[in-house]
């Protein structure tokens, strides 16, 4: 995971999760694609960043997917998910990655 930053893993997660869920219609397809985004994400958060940091950024990956849903009545399923990736990985950047 040399190299890759947080911020595009988790971004990645997220709308690829959404991706893949959406095109082959199977949820939980999606849900793994969403689930080993966020693990790799968060083993590189704890070890570039620590515990703490690595709870915070996890919570608010959940907080974003689950954000995305009520999120999407509103603005439309694509542009939700593409909102709270992007929140995600400013989060992610601002905490973790910017540090180099």
């Amino acid at each position: 995971m040399a190299g890759v930053p947080t911020a595009i893993v988790a971004a990645s997660g997220i709308i690829g999760g959404y991706g893949v869920a959406r095109w082959t219609k199977k949820r939980p397809l999606g849900g793994v694609v969403l689930a080993a985004a966020g693990a790799v994400a968060g083993r590189e958060w704890l070890r570039k960043a620590g515990g703490p940091t690595a709870a915070g950024l996890g919570g608010a990956y959940v907080a974003a997917f689950a954000g995305s849903h009520p999120l999407a009545k509103k603005i439309g399923a694509w542009p939700a998910v593409f909102a709270v990736a992007g929140g995600v990985a400013v989060a992610s950047w601002a905490v973790v990655d910017r540090r180099g």
